[in-house]
C-alpha cells in the first residue's frame, strides 16, 4: 500500500516536470518576431541561444552542494519560480544583451531545477517500489506541447509578448509553489557507498570511453531536440509563407511526437530491447529530417520534426540508464557524466546551424539535424556492455 503522502509527491514532481517544459515553451513561436526586432543576425541568434546550456552547465555544479543543505524539493521549486520569472527580462528586452541575460539567467535556474525535481523523482520512485521516472519525463514533454501552442495563439493573437510573459510568469509561478505543497518533506535520504566506490579516485580506461560514447550518444540527440525549439519557427516562417500559428507548429510537432514516444517507450524497450528500440528510433529520426531538408515543404516539415520527436525520445533516458547503471563505478558517476556531456549537444547545436545557414541559407541549414542523429544511431552500440569472454 502507497502511503497517501507519497502518492501526492508524484502529483507535485509531474506538475514540476510540467512546469518546467511549459514555461519556456511559451516563448518559442515568438522567436521570430523577437529576432527581427533586435536585428539579431543567424549566427549572433544561435551563439545567444547557445549561452544558456552553458550556463546552465556552471550552474548545475553547484546544485548537489544546494541539494544537501536546502534538499530537492526546495531546490526544485524555487530554481524553477526563480526562473519562470526570468521570462520577464526576455519579453522586455529592448536590445539584444538583455535579451541574451534573460536567456542567460533562465538556462541556469533552469538546469537546477532539471537536477533536483530528478532527484526528488527518484526519492519518490523508491517509495513507490517501480519505475515511474519515464512517466516524469513525458509530463515534461506534455508541458512543453501545451506552452509551444499557447505562444502560436499568443502569436496568431498579435498579444504583446511583454503581457504574455507576465502572466505566464503569475501563472506558473503559482502552480510551481503548489508542487512544493504536495512534495515530500525532509532531508534526501543519501544512497549508501561501498569502500571501494567511495575510495575509487579514476575511471578505468573502458569504462570512460564508454561513458563519452553514451554522453555523445545524447548530445546528438539532445541537438535535434532543441532544432525543434532554436529553429523551427524560424525555418518555417523564412522558407515558407505560413501563418504565425503553422510556423511555431514545427517545435509542436516534435515535442508531440516526443511525448508519445516517452508514453510508450517503456513498453518498446520491453519488447524489442533498449538497444534496437533506440536505433528503430534514430533511424526513423535521420531519414525524416533528411527528407524535410531534400525536399522542402511545409507539411513535409512538420512530418519531419516529429519523426525526429518519436526517433529521439528514448535516445537521452536509454542513454543516462546504460551510463548509471554501469557497473565498476561510484553511484551516480556514470549518470553524472552522461548527462553532462549531453548539454554539449544543446550548446553546440544552435550556433552550429546558425552558421551553416550564414554560409548556405536557410533551407540547407538543417541538414545538421538528419547528420547529428545519425551520429547517435552509430553511437548505439555504446547502449549494450561488451560481452565477457
Amino acid at each position: 500500500m502507497i502511503p497517501e503522502e507519497v502518492r501526492r509527491a508524484r502529483w507535485g514532481v509531474t506538475l514540476c516536470f510540467l512546469l518546467n517544459g511549459v514555461a519556456w515553451s511559451t516563448l518559442l513561436p515568438r522567436f521570430p518576431e523577437i529576432k527581427r526586432a533586435l536585428e539579431i543576425a543567424d549566427f549572433q541568434w544561435g551563439v545567444i541561444i547557445a549561452l544558456g546550456p552553458v550556463c546552465g552547465l556552471l550552474a548545475g555544479m553547484l546544485t548537489a552542494r544546494l541539494i544537501r543543505r536546502f534538499q530537492s524539493a526546495g531546490v526544485a521549486v524555487v530554481a524553477q519560480a526563480l526562473g519562470i520569472l526570468c521570462l520577464n527580462i526576455m519579453g522586455n528586452a529592448s536590445v539584444w544583451w538583455v535579451f541574451a541575460l534573460g536567456v542567460m539567467l533562465m538556462a541556469s535556474f533552469d538546469a537546477l531545477t532539471d537536477i533536483a525535481m530528478n532527484s526528488h523523482g527518484m526519492r519518490v520512485q523508491k517509495r513507490y517500489g517501480r519505475s515511474i521516472l519515464n512517466g516524469f519525463h513525458a509530463w515534461w514533454s506534455v508541458g512543453a506541447v501545451v506552452g509551444g501552442l499557447l505562444g502560436s495563439a499568443a502569436a496568431q493573437a498579435r498579444l504583446a509578448i511583454w503581457l504574455q510573459c507576465l502572466v505566464a510568469s503569475l501563472v506558473f509561478g503559482a502552480l510551481a509553489l503548489l508542487a512544493r505543497h504536495w512534495m515530500l518533506d525532509g532531508p534526501d535520504p543519501l544512497p549508501p557507498q561501498t569502500d571501494e566506490e567511495r575510495g575509487r579516485r579514476f575511471i578505468p580506461w573502458p569504462l570512460l570511453l564508454r561513458l563519452i560514447a553514451l554522453g555523445m550518444l545524447a548530445a546528438a540527440a539532445g541537438l535535434v531536440e532543441d532544432s525543434g525549439g532554436s529553429w523551427g519557427a524560424i525555418y518555417m516562417d523564412r522558407m515558407f509563407e505560413v501563418a504565425p500559428f503553422v510556423a511555431g507548429l514545427a517545435f509542436v510537432a516534435l515535442q508531440g511526437a516526443q511525448m508519445i514516444g516517452r508514453f510508450t517507450g517503456d513498453r518498446l524497450v520491453d519488447a524489442l530491447g533498449q538497444r534496437r528500440a533506440i536505433t528503430l528510433g534514430l533511424s526513423l529520426a535521420t531519414l525524416g529530417t533528411a527528407a524535410a531538408v531534400a525536399f522542402p515543404s511545409p507539411w513535409l516539415t512538420l512530418v519531419g520534426f516529429a519523426l525526429a520527436g518519436w526517433g529521439i525520445a528514448t535516445s537521452i533516458p536509454g542513454a543516462m540508464h546504460a551510463g548509471d547503471t554501469l557497473p565498476g563505478l561510484p553511484h551516480g558517476t556514470g549518470l553524472t557524466i552522461v548527462t553532462s556531456i549531453c548539454r554539449v549537444g544543446f550548446l553546440a547545436g544552435p550556433p552550429m546551424i546558425g552558421a551553416v545557414i550564414e554560409l548556405t541559407g536557410i533551407r540547407w541549414g538543417l541538414i545538421v539535424v538528419p547528420v547529428s542523429a545519425l551520429v547517435a544511431l552509430l553511437l548505439t552500440p555504446a547502449l549494450e556492455a561488451p560481452k565477457r569472454r
